[in-house]
């Protein structure tokens, strides 16, 4: 007998908590996308790129100078001198392996802190609606692989309406 009502007790509480917890889920990646500030954020990364790339540019070319220099004056250098000449070059093309290397990661960190500010937006609006709705908890569509959720609870549209973005339907 105190088992049924120990199971009984749980079993109201369980319905109790459930009930007071309302979930929905967002698709941020979409709201991004859709924001009209994301053209600038892509324009400034492509000039940061052009930037980047102009550098690498500027050190492959004093490279190869230095290697055509090299070549063409080798034989009228003393030992000392061609060791030092081709530490130079190899120094040089150190440099441009680093260069190339880093790229990508530089590239990575500058359009992180550009979107950051977006993002920023996004959840300052996302935080508004959970609260005025009552929302317990907001999973975010991308990246957390539900395999299903109620369009109902989406609150995308909501948060870009808030945001002033115009929603635009995909293209079937």
């Amino acid at each position: 007998m105190k088992k049924v009502i120990a199971l009984i007790l749980v079993l109201v509480a369980s319905f109790q908590v459930n009930a007071q917890s309302k979930t929905g889920s967002i698709d941020t990646e979409f709201i991004l996308s859709q924001m009209p500030e994301l053209a600038k954020v892509q324009t400034d990364l492509k000039a940061y790129n052009t930037k980047l790339e102009e550098g690498l540019k500027v050190k492959v070319e004093a490279y190869q100078a230095k290697a055509k220099e090299y070549q063409e004056k080798v034989a009228s250098f003393t030992e000392p001198m061609k060791k030092t000449k081709q530490e130079e070059i190899i120094a040089l093309e150190n440099e441009i392996a680093q260069f190339r290397q880093n790229g990508a990661k530089l590239v990575q960190i500058e359009q992180n802190r550009l979107l950051q500010p977006l993002y920023q937006k996004i959840g300052q609006a996302l935080e508004e609606i959970a609260k005025t709705e009552g929302y317990t908890q907001v999973f975010t569509v991308t990246t957390s692989g539900l395999a299903y959720i109620d369009p109902k609870f989406d609150v995308t549209k909501t948060v870009m309406t808030k945001l002033g973005i115009e929603i635009k339907e995909p293209k079937k």
